[in-house]
């Protein structure tokens, strides 16, 4: 004890610079103390109480600080609070080298691991630090130095053998690494860890805490990370240590003054005992028992006000170590990142181009990509032609070409709806995290998705479309086929953005997809004319179908087939195996008469000419793009409005 001596807060024992520094000082934070019913998350009335209460410490550079507590004692909170992530009111003085730490100043400088990461499935780990690096650090930074920065991270992390495996194969030792490294491949001051070890065992523990201690010697940086069952092993990598509980200090200081500290108070830890998870235990309420409780929140609120009077020495003690002193040329170095941002065309870029390696990397998750984008929707085309080869020209083809138009707008439609909810459900889960370290926002991601779905829908709805229309010998000129194929493609862009706008607030991809369904089951029965007909629907609820793409979709593909339609004037009944002429419409036999008569007995016509009904070919076919520009602008603006926090969590965690 005669030993300890506090130092001024930005100096070393030798009175040399200490570089970076961190300080809380007087941290209160008001937050979410219970879950909450839904209706309290919506109109955001969830209970709060005190989650962190008069918090003060510091750690320095080149220093590993282990944040210890039992479940519900801040430790998660205190992270996110110095992340400036902490939804609720913060008090007391945050300060990384003597400038308050604002958000701003955070993501710029500063990173942050949660406790669940979600990378992107088809990736190989050099490529996602690749494109992690790209998006983080600003064009002043050269491609070279760029690359060596991804070699340097996976040599530290110990990621160069499995540089080449694609993410979702990788171990949970590897995968953990491999999210800290999208962190450090910025080289930021400061990295918080939420639970770095989760889910870890013992070797891969002792494992990750070295490495993060050895990249805090080597680059003098600040390592703040939180855990729940530290193990004995690890303690000589902890530099430092913070014990909460029920959001009050019981400890924070150096490991070397813990056990003296806690001796002199009258607490001393036992031989052969792990000292982190002894005063961890010390620093637990125990519930068992009303009794055991009362006895354990005593001694707790005993130990929290010891430390208030007699622990400020304790939180200031600083040693720093002699690599720090000795390689005095990387002590002031500054992150990548603060040479500057990339700017939004960069960003847009590397998304694009980041979903683009995905879909042409030659590994499963690439083909399975490859088959959902490309060949799922032409194979079911395929599929469908079968039924319907080859289309002749009797009474009956004209229900058949009906149910033709109704099946291609079904097809795409709900194929397009399930191959969204498969594919876009881990680039929106990781869009969540990436936008929260404010790298890109929602406008960005939506218009990086339109651009890279673009040349795989044109290409999947042709070849699909081409296949129905020259398989089933529909109107042989090519302006009808081409605009077969433009309008069927609207109403697959359409379908998709429907879907990914319910992906914003339905997590799981099943749900949204028969969410999606059943709202574009609803669209194509009542709207586009082709499982009833428009003229008996009331009228209130014709004019709704106005509203709605199928509406013109469903009126502009009958009006390519049947209008005007030479083919199929007084075409013949087939009776048997006796082709009978029409001449006239006869009930029951010779129902239409023309093409024209058909689309009359769908759509209503004042003067019962087609001049004169609600068909407008070009209009139909124009409205339709309309209605999917609307839908890009709509996902534009939904990503741009705040989403409730509970919504946004349960993508992030």
């Amino acid at each position: 004890m005669k030993d300890l001596k506090p130092v001024p807060d930005s100096m070393g024992a030798n009175g040399i610079s200490s570089d970076h520094v961190l300080e809380l000082n007087s941290v209160f934070h008001t937050g979410q103390v219970e879950p909450g019913t839904c209706f309290q998350k919506l109109t955001g009335s969830v209970p709060t109480g005190s989650v962190l209460k008069d918090v003060s410490m510091e750690v320095h550079a080149g220093e590993v600080m282990a944040v210890l507590g039992s479940k519900g004692s801040g430790k998660r909170a205190l992270l996110e609070v110095i992340g400036r992530r902490a939804m609720g009111v913060t008090r007391g003085q945050i300060v990384l080298n003597d400038i308050s730490l604002t958000l701003q100043l955070f993501q710029e400088q500063c990173g942050f691991v949660p406790k669940q990461v979600t990378l992107l499935p088809g990736l190989s780990v050099r490529q996602t630090l690749i494109y992690s690096a790209h998006l983080t650090i600003g064009p002043k930074v050269s491609g070279t130095m760029k690359r060596n920065r991804v070699k340097q991270v996976m040599a530290d992390l110990a990621l160069n053998q499995v540089s080449n495996r694609e993410v979702s194969t990788l171990k949970p030792s590897e995968y953990r690494r491999l999210a800290v490294g999208i962190e450090l491949v910025k080289d930021p001051v400061m990295i918080l860890l939420d639970d770095p070890t989760y889910d870890l065992d013992p070797l891969n523990t002792y494992f990750v805490i070295s490495i993060l201690s050895n990249h805090a010697k080597k680059y003098n940086r600040i390592v703040v990370l939180s855990m729940e069952k530290p193990r004995s092993d690890i303690f000589p990598f902890l530099d430092r240590v913070t014990y909460l509980s029920l959001g009050e200090v019981v400890y924070t200081g150096s490991t070397r003054m813990l056990l003296d500290y806690f001796g002199s108070i009258g607490f001393p830890c036992p031989e052969l005992e792990n000292p982190l998870m002894y005063y961890l235990c010390l620093s637990t309420v125990d519930r068992r028992t009303r009794e055991r409780f009362i006895e354990s929140s005593t001694q707790i609120s005993a130990l929290v006000e010891k430390f208030k009077i007699e622990g400020s020495h304790y939180r200031k003690y600083y040693l720093p170590s002699t690599d720090t002193l000795e390689n005095k040329e990387t002590r002031y170095k500054l992150p990548l990142t603060a040479y500057g941002q990339p700017s939004s065309w960069q960003v847009f870029r590397n998304l694009v181009s980041r979903r683009f390696c995905i879909l042409l990397n030659c590994n499963s998750r690439a083909l399975r990509e490859m088959f959902l984008r490309i060949f799922m929707l032409p194979l079911f085309c395929t599929l469908l032609f079968c039924f319907y080869f080859q289309l002749n020209h009797f009474q009956q083809s004209f229900l058949t070409r009906n149910g033709l138009v109704f099946n291609c707008l079904a097809a795409v439609s709900f194929l397009s709806a399930a191959i969204t909810a498969i594919t876009h459900a881990p680039p929106r889960n990781r869009y969540y995290q990436e936008s929260r370290d404010g790298i890109y926002r929602g406008p960005l991601f939506i218009l990086s998705t339109v651009f890279y779905s673009l040349p795989l829908n044109l290409f999947t709805v042709t070849a699909a479309g081409t296949i129905i229309y020259s398989g089933c010998k529909l109107r042989e000129e090519w302006e009808n086929w081409a605009t077969f194929c433009a309008v069927l493609w609207t109403v697959y862009v359409f379908a998709e953005q429907q879907t990914i706008s319910l992906m914003m607030i339905i997590r799981s991809s099943y749900t949204s997809f028969l969410t999606s369904i059943y709202i574009l089951i609803i669209y194509i029965t009542f709207a586009s004319g082709t499982v009833r007909s428009l003229t008996s629907l009331p009228e209130w609820f014709y004019y709704m179908t106005h509203a709605v793409i199928y509406r013109y979709a469903g009126a502009f593909l009958q009006e390519n087939e049947f209008l005007n339609n030479s083919l199929l004037d007084r075409s013949n009944y087939l009776n048997g195996t006796e082709a009978l002429p029409c001449t006239t419409n006869i009930p029951g036999s010779c129902v239409y008469v023309d093409g024209n008569h058909y689309l009359l007995q769908k759509y209503p016509s004042n003067s019962g000419r087609i001049e004169d009904s609600d068909l407008h070919y070009w209009l139909n076919f124009g409205l339709c793009f309309v209605f999917v520009g609307g839908m890009w602008v709509l996902n534009t603006i939904l990503h741009l409005v705040p989403l409730p926090a509970f919504i946004k969590t349960k993508f992030r965690n």
